[in-house]
């Protein structure tokens, strides 16, 4: 078996109310899933990104750590407890990046409709339970963070049985809601991610999966789309940060079909109140939302 390469691990001790925010920063800042570990006995969550350099291509530690520093800056500014805040990077072997995974990354239902699993899970579905098969890759989606999951609850409550609903993706990540959506009877879907690493681990997920004739993946800048759209889904997820999310406000509502939804997500608690002021701007009434920990999700459809 070919020995697999080193890879560079970029740890974050904080405090269990950062958790969330900090595993989020640094999943944005180098495109990568982030893994939390919390330690009972010390008080502090421990949350990592492990990250491999392009071929060619060398690491760069500080670099990394800039990217961190900046993150945090962003989580502190959110009123967040960081604690210790410590920044720790290092090599590691592969197997310790996965074993890490493994220790972290649990089956997740949603309802009676949706289990989303690892390939080392041995969950068993219900009766007509879809199952999206899931491994964590450099690309971030598991469905573990709050506002994707709120995101695979949306796609299974706005779905109609015997009948056929678009779905677009924007910022697919792993595609994880691009496959759910396809395992739930959703057609036809579109999904996109500005990262090219994202888009090969979504196309490879889509296979794993056996969804990959239903699904349509491209790589795209949801900000260099046009004002104006070709074609509108039933159902529209941007699962982006708060400042591209307004930057391309036009854009994503155009793509939504009179009488569809949008579910954005990836939004701070703190940030929420100025999405939807900047969303009703373009007619967009919130219908639905949730708040777990210092995330907050929302649909909205036409008002």
């Amino acid at each position: 078996m070919k020995k697999q390469p080193p890879l560079w691990r970029v740890s974050v001790a904080t405090t269990l109310a950062a958790e969330d925010a900090v595993g989020e920063m640094l999943a944005a800042g180098f495109g990568v899933a982030a893994a939390a570990y919390f330690d009972l006995e010390k008080n502090l969550s421990l949350i990592s990104v492990f990250l491999t350099p392009g071929k060619g291509k060398r690491f760069s530690v500080s670099a990394a750590r800039k990217i961190a520093a900046a993150g945090l800056e962003r989580v502190a500014a959110a009123g967040l407890p960081l604690g210790a805040g410590r920044i720790e990077i290092a090599r590691v072997k592969a197997e310790d990046w996965a074993e890490s995974w493994k220790r972290h990354f649990h089956p997740l239902k949603i309802g009676r409709e949706l289990l989303v699993k690892p390939s080392w899970s041995k969950a068993r579905p219900l009766k007509n339970q879809a199952v999206v098969t899931l491994d964590p890759g450099l690309s971030f989606g598991t469905g573990q963070h709050p506002t994707t999951a709120f995101c695979l609850g949306e796609i299974v409550r706005c779905r109609q049985a015997g009948t056929a609903k678009s779905f677009l993706d924007i910022g697919t990540g792993s595609g994880i809601l691009a496959i759910a959506a396809a395992k739930l009877g959703w057609r036809p879907i579109f999904a996109f991610d500005f990262d090219p690493q994202a888009v090969y681990v979504a196309r490879e997920n889509t296979r794993t999966n056996h969804v990959e004739t239903n699904v349509k993946l491209t790589r795209g800048d949801v900000l260099k789309l046009p004002p104006q759209a070709s074609r509108q889904f039933d159902l529209v997820c941007a699962n982006l940060i708060s400042n591209v999310l307004i930057a391309a406000r036009k854009q994503i509502v155009a793509r939504v079909k009179p009488g569809g939804t949008l579910v954005l997500a990836g939004i701070l608690a703190t940030e929420f109140g100025l999405i939807e002021k900047e969303f009703a701007r373009s007619k967009m009434k919130l219908v639905a939302k949730r708040v777990e920990n210092e995330w907050c999700s929302g649909s909205f459809c036409f008002s």
